[in-house]
Order: structure tokens, then sequence, then C-alpha cells
């Protein structure tokens, strides 16, 4: 039988120059402190030329001014935005946008979605230009995904963020559910000198730890403004706990005469993370003359990730699968949600892992931009520059014991419950080490690209001006796995000159006295014995030369090269109340792909986990993307805006990986396929917008995504050597390999990319920001998005209803900002062989400073102020699959400015 499910992944990383090139003078002209075409009504506060608007006001304004002038529909978020709301990276700042949300799975957005599409569909760029992008969590490494990862990019860097949701001819490529590019500042847009500096210390709730958070910017230009120079930085730490129930796949089991899902593992998880975020960006600016100007940046965040993660599960999926039994079960929709499960004394009741990482991603790149006008009529642009990124797990101590025992489930709680009657959990004595492993993980992407626009500006009646542009980018994505031999590692491991037991790596106490208070419900397991990750860490360390040695997962090991040739042709016209553009986008991309196959005849590579062959695949392919943006002013304050064009986003890395990845304790995998094609859609956006007031505004906008080609999960059985390190672990469903001891045939059920059937995604955005009275304002969006495949698939990323709200007040003594989001339940991706969904999610956040003197402010913020929790379950909300609880997040400090 094969399932098929459409997938989540990633975003290539190019689009929109904006502001600091060529292409942001015709796209995005600067905010204008005129009234502009808004021109001062009876009533506008422009009306009133000795008021000077600051603080959060004034940043409203300026990103009215901004999206007012734009030639396509787009939303901005100015720098004073980003530093009253309580964000502390650029992610969590882009959730206050229209069709724009978050996950924060970890208790941090990491990734962005845009308008009911997955985040592989969402295009990130950093001045103009995309920007290399790597994970610190080890499946997200493995998982190669085009998303941007944001928690390596504070928004304390950040000068304005740009949401982009319609297509133009002289944007890049790769965005189908939209474009975001993130403005630094330049040092000519500044004062002569501006120094500033933000210390906070920040109190995680769950891990009740104190850290500091630091961020400091210095910014110089001439008396003459021809040359600037501008550097910033940022550090920051937080000790993170998130106490977690989860419940690891389902499996098919006969139970009570009848094929039911039975958990596979039931787990009480508790992950304890130390993040540090640290870097900056310099700018260097250079205007000789009105003919010419020269921007060099440059930009460097690491992201440390050292992590523990421990983990206690019931493992009924094993145990009856092993020919164990049931008594007093409770089925329901054809799930086991309830009852007593004994296994077999060669079996095994539960596990324990205990997995300790060192982990980091950083990312640095390198640009230079250069505007020239050699007439008046006549603009060039050139652009060229270089991106890197490593995300690594430099160590994994992965450590797992079991034991056979019973044990007692309860999925129809608020807190799934599981209760072990044996063995103890709260002592390893009895739990037998299983399997032991020290794996690294390292993952790159890095890309080179220049590029080439000329723009002609005409009198030819309607038509304003030409624009032409090429471009080139060499675009390297690598993921190398190499991990010690199970078979070795495991009965070899030595503590003071004999084989190790799970005892010599226990701490000798529990779990924190309040782990799980707030998610656990009667019969939940709490307490249990833990390990001490520096006991971990040395043992492992400390073994002899022939377990430590590692060798190659040849299935998760892979790079890809991408090589893609462009060019674009626009017109711009207008005319009296009305101006647009339409153009089109032709993109060659030559792909080479090199991975391994496993199994395969006469095999030029070895290995404890399968023999392997390395295989090379090339293709290429070609899109056309024609585009029009086209704006009329109905009237001083009324705006409509329609859009309709050609979209593209290729497929994730890992999906064009020729190879496959096992997971061989639960009999699944993932593989690539090299030769599926991108997601393409045709999409249509109207707008209408009304600025009743220079810092009002009141819109509403419609989308619809026709998409031509989604990338699908087909599951299919395969059958992969596999090997089992202790007699009896294996699975029945596995056949032995003859001459071997430990190798056996099993067969997995592998989830494969396929090129799949469309659909649609269709909805609109209402949103108001205006000021009230006296210091109070608001700022409110509602996103409707109805996403449907034609095969009736559900879509990554996709909440139907998104909301959020935003109250302030602000006088010259205080500014204050309370902030709501939510957004409806919604489908992850298919995982360990089943569907992954979430609940709705929300959060409360609030942000306040009290200004001491003109300069120096002291500054207060709380993140996810009620406390909400991260529910996940399995297609059917009968079948949980995870609670999580983060804690809150405070910060308290001082903010100086000169």
């Amino acid at each position: 039988m094969t399932t098929r499910v459409i997938l989540t992944g990633s975003a290539s990383l190019l689009a929109l120059l904006v502001s600091s090139g060529a292409l942001a003078q015709t796209t995005v002209p600067p905010v204008d402190p005129s009234p502009g075409p808004q021109a001062s009504q009876p009533g506008d506060p422009t009306d009133a030329g000795e008021i000077v608007v600051t603080g959060i006001r004034r940043s409203q304004r300026d990103a009215i001014d901004t999206k007012r002038r734009a030639d396509v529909i787009s939303d901005v978020i100015s720098a004073e935005d980003i530093g009253k709301f309580p964000d502390k990276n650029v992610a969590e700042s882009l959730q206050r946008v229209p069709g724009v949300v978050i996950n924060r799975e970890f208790g941090e957005g990491e990734r962005v979605s845009l308008r009911g599409t997955a985040p592989n569909l969402t295009k990130t760029l950093l001045n103009g230009h995309s920007v290399a992008t790597a994970d610190w969590f080890i499946l997200d490494q493995l998982a190669a995904t085009r998303s941007f990862n944001y928690l390596i990019l504070p928004s304390d860097i950040v000068g304005r963020l740009e949401v982009y949701k319609s297509p133009q001819a002289d944007v890049e490529e790769g965005g189908v559910g939209g474009t975001i590019n993130v403005r630094t500042l330049n040092p000519l847009e500044l004062p002569a000198f501006r120094l500033t500096g933000n210390v906070q210390g920040v109190y995680s709730e769950r891990a009740d730890k104190i850290d500091p958070q630091l961020s400091g910017l210095a910014s110089w230009h001439n008396a003459a403004g021809t040359f600037g120079v501008l550097v910033s930085g940022v550090y920051q730490k937080r000790r993170i706990r998130r106490d977690g129930i989860e419940i690891l796949g389902y499996d098919t089991r006969t139970v009570a005469g009848q094929s039911v899902a039975v958990p596979s593992l039931i787990g009480s998880a508790l992950f304890q993370q130390e993040r540090k975020r640290f870097g900056g960006n310099v700018g260097v600016q250079f205007r000789p003359s009105e003919q010419l100007e020269i921007n060099l940046t440059g930009l460097y965040s690491r992201f440390d990730a050292n992590n523990f993660n421990q983990n206690y599960l019931l493992w009924p999926g094993r145990a009856l699968g092993d020919g164990g039994t049931v008594t007093g079960p409770r089925i329901v929709d054809g799930t086991l949600v309830a009852g007593t499960v004994t296994s077999l004394p060669t079996s095994r009741a539960v596990v324990f892992d205990a997995i300790r990482r060192q982990a980091f991603a950083d990312t640095k790149s390198l640009d230079a931009d250069v505007n020239f006008h050699p007439g008046e009529a006549t603009l060039v642009h050139l652009k060229a520059g270089w991106t890197k990124a490593r995300g690594n797990t430099v160590n994994e101590d992965f450590l797992e014991t079991a034991a056979p025992g019973t044990i007692s489930l309860d999925l129809t709680t608020d807190g799934p419950s599981g209760k072990v009657i044996s063995p103890s959990a709260t002592s390893p004595a009895g739990m037998s080490i299983d399997f032991g492993r020290r794996p690294t993980v390292r993952s790159s992407d890095e890309e080179k690209y220049a590029y080439a626009d000329v723009e002609q500006t005409l009198d030819w009646g309607p038509l304003n001006a030409i624009r032409i542009g090429a471009k080139y980018t060499d675009h390297d994505r690598a993921a190398l796995w190499l991990s010690t031999n199970g078979g070795v590692f495991v009965p070899g491991l030595v503590c003071s000159g004999r084989p190790c037991t799970a005892a010599d790596f226990a701490t000798g106490g529990g779990t924190p006295g309040d782990f799980l208070d707030n998610i656990a419900s009667p019969g939940t397991l709490t307490n249990y014995w833990t390990v001490d990750p520096d006991k971990l860490h040395s043992i492992y360390a400390a073994q002899p030369a022939n377990n430590a040695q590692r060798f190659l997962v040849a299935s998760a090991t892979f790079s890809i090269n991408e090589k893609a040739y462009g060019g674009y042709a626009m017109a711009k016209f207008g005319g009296d109340r009305w101006r647009g553009n339409m153009g089109v986008r032709v993109v060659r991309t030559d792909q080479t792909a090199n991975g391994n196959l496993l199994g395969a005849p006469n095999p030029t590579g070895t290995s404890p986990f399968g023999n392997y062959t390395p295989i090379t695949t090339k293709r290429s392919y070609t899109d056309v993307l024609p585009s029009a943006n086209l704006s009329f002013d109905i009237n001083p304050r009324l705006v409509l805006r329609v859009a309709a064009g050609r979209t593209v986003a290729r497929p994730d890395f890992a999906d064009l990986a020729p190879g496959v990845n096992l997971n061989g304790t639960t009999l699944t995998g993932s593989g690539g396929n090299s030769f599926i094609k991108p997601f393409r859609a045709n999409q249509y956006d109207v707008s209408l917008e009304w600025y009743p007031q220079r810092d009002t505004l009141i819109s509403l906008a419609g989308f619809y995504k026709d998409i031509l080609s989604y990338i699908v999960n087909q599951t299919t059985t395969e059958v992969f050597p596999t090997q089992f390190d202790v007699v009896g672990t294996q699975p029945a469903v596995c056949t032995a390999i003859a001459g071997s001891t430990n190798l056996f045939n099993c067969p997995y059920q592998i989830n494969r990319r396929a090129n799949g059937g469309g659909g649609r995604n269709q909805g609109f955005e209402a949103q108001i920001s205006k000021p009230l009275w006296g210091g109070f304002g608001v700022i409110a969006s509602y996103t409707f998005s109805d996403a449907k495949a034609n095969t009736g698939d559900p879509i990554p990323g996709n909440s139907k209803h998104t909301v959020s709200a935003t109250g302030y007040f602000e006088n010259r003594l205080l500014s204050a900002r309370l902030s709501y989001t939510y957004r409806s339940k919604f489908f992850i991706d298919i995982d360990r062989n089943a569907p992954l969904n979430q609940h709705s999610l929300q959060s409360l956040d609030a942000a306040l400073s009290v200004n001491v003197t003109p300069h120096i402010a002291l500054t207060a913020d709380g993140v996810n102020l009620t406390n909400e929790k991260i529910i996940q379950y399995s297609g059917s909300e009968v079948r949980p699959r995870a609670i999580y609880d983060n804690g809150r997040q405070f910060y308290v400090g001082a903010r100086v400015r000169f």
C-alpha cells in the first residue's frame, strides 16, 4: 500500500534587492518624510508641522510610508518596532506581520511560514541576497532543508524587515510563499555619530536560571556624508529546559483478536540546553559623488547549542511485537489507548535514552554592492558576494539502556500517562546497556554569487523605464555522518578495566522535583534515575581506539551542487494615479547530486552500517517566470493593487540526495530522489489599502496560489541489511543473512520523495495600524488560509486562522506593548511513517521601557506569559504524539542611545 502526503522543507535563499542597491531604488523608494501622495487632509497629524513624531508611532509611520510607495504587495517592520517588541531573533519579530506564522517547539521561533505554505517555500535574504543557513539540531542537520533558521540572526543587528508577497521579474526566484528581506543598517542612513547599547538579564522559568544578553552598535560618517563605518555586535546566553511527554509513533499489532495501532514508545523527556548566540556585522559605505555609491557589508553569527536529552520510555510496541501480552486493553478508533503490557523475558518493556550533544551553527557573509550612474537616465548596479554556514554536532554521546518488564499506559488523560510496574524506574539496577554510539554530523551550506542590472529611464508615454539583469549563483550543500560501530562499542564499553554497567553513568539522583508539573496527569512517569552528562562524555572519550573508530554512515552522507544562470527583462510604466511593472525572469538550474546506494552489487565501500556504492546524478531544468504588478490610486487615501506571476521553489537538498537514511529501531527510513521537480505555482494577488491618516493603515488583501506540482511523500516497503548487536533483539520480521552472526535483512517503511498532483492555497489578510488617543494605539491583523491538494493530502504548515494583535502606549516617559499571537492547528510533516500534527498555538508577550533620561531607558520583557504548551498528535487526536512545556522567559535591563 502506498500513502502520500505533501512535504514540508525549506526555501531557497535568494530575493529582492531593496534599499541598499539599485533594485531598492525602483522597488522600495526610501521613506520620504514629506506627505507625498498622502497629501494632508483635515485631521491628519501632518497638518501640525511643528509636531515631531518619535518612538513607536514614528516607526509605524515609516513602515506605512514604505508600504504606501512600494510597487509590490508588501509589509514592513522597522528597527524601532523590532527593538520595542519582546523579540530576540528575527523570526519572533516577523510573526507580527500579516500572514506570517512561526512555531516554538523549543520555546523560540526558528522558521517562518508565509500565507499557509511550509517554511521551505518562504525565501529569506540578507540585504538583497541569500544568506547561507545551517541547523544546530542533529535531525534538522540531516534533513538539509532550504528553510532559513532564524536562531542565528539576532534582532539587534536588523535595521528593517521587508516581507514581499507578490512576485516581480527582478526578484530572485525561490519563494512560492513569499520573500523576506532582512536589512541591516547603513552608516550614511544614520546621524554622523550613533552609539547604542542594550544590557539585559534573562530568567528562564523552567531552567530557573538567569543569563546575560548584550548588544551594541557604533556608527560614524564624515561631515560631507561621503564615507561611513558601522559596527554592531551581540552576545546572548540562555539556559533552557523543556519538559515533554512523547509518544514516538504507533505500531500495528494484534490485540484482542484485532489489528490496532499501539504506541511504539511513550516517554517522559527532559531536554536541557545552554544556548549562546554571538556575532555582529560591519558596514562600510562610500559615496564619493552623486554618480557612485559603494556598500561593503560583512556578517558573522554563531549559535552554540550544546544540549542533553534524557527520556525514559515505555515500549509497548516492542513488547507486543515480540510476543508479549496485554491485559485490560481499551481500544478507541482502532488505537490501544489503555492497558497493562508484559514483555517476554528476552524482550524489552522499557528503554532509557541519554543523549549528550555538542552542537553549533554559524553563518558568515561578505557582500559588495555598487550603484553607478553613467548618465542621468542610466543606472548600473553590480553585486557580488559569498556566504557560508555550518551546522555541526561534533559529538553525540548516545547511551541506551533497556529491560524486560511490565508497564501500564493510558492515553486518554490530559497528559498521556504510563506507569513502570517493573523494573524500578528510579534505579539503574536491572537495566542492560543495549545500544551506544558516538556520531559526528557535519553539514555545510555555501554560495558564491554575482549580479549585474541596468536600468534606463525613458519618457515614452506610459513607459517610464526598462530594466534588464543577469545573475550567476554557485551553491554547495553537503552532509557528512560518521558514527562508531555499535557492534564493537556496546559490548566493549570499559569502566575502570571492567565492562560498564548502567550504574556507572548514573547521577545517584532523579529528575528535578518539578519535572512535568505543568503537563503531567495522575500516573504519568515524573521521576526516574538520571545520567550524569560529564560521566557519559568522559567514559565514551576514554574508550579504546578500536571502540572509538568511526565509520561512514553512507545513507546520510551526500553533497549537492546547484549552478543557476538567469536573467530578466522588466518594463516600468505609469501615469496619472497609476503605476506598475511587467516582465519575465528565465532561470536555468544545473544540478549535480552525490550520494550512496546501499546494498548494491559489488559495493566499493564497506561499513558496519551496510555496504555501499557512491553514485552521482546530473540534471538541468529551466523555469520561465512572468509577472506583473499594478497599483491604482483610487484617491489620495485609497490604493488598489493587483498582481500575478509564476513562482518556483527548488526541493530540499536532502530530498535530492540519491540515498536512504534508516532508523533500525523503528524499521523506518527516508530516501531522496534526484529527479523530483521543483514546487511551481501560478499566483494572483489583490490588495485594497486605505490610508485615512499618514500613520494609519487599514487594508484587505486576497491571494490565490495555484500549485502546479507538490512534492509528496510516498511510503513503500523496502528491504535493507541491518545489524543487531544483542542476541534476540532483532524484530521477528527480520531474517538472518547467511554467514553472518549479527546481520539481518529487514523490511523498512521508507518515505521517498516524489512529484504528486497540484492544489491551491487561497485566503485573505486584514490588518489595521492606528494610533488611538492619549498615547494608545493598536496594530492587529487576521489571516485566513485555505490550502488543499487535489488528492486530498494535507498541506504542511497551513493554519487556517492566524491572529496577531498588539496594543501599545507611549509617551515621553513610558513605552509599553502587549502582543498576542495565535495560529490554528496545522499539519507538520510525516514523522516515523505517520502524520505529525499540532494543535493551535498562542502566545502573550509584553515589553516595557521607561525613559530615565533622553539617552537611557530601563526595559522589561516577558515571553509566553500564559505559559502555553506545544501539543502534537498523529492524524487523529486519539493518537497523541507530544506535549511540551517550555515555560516563560523574563528579561530586565537597560538600553542606552547617544
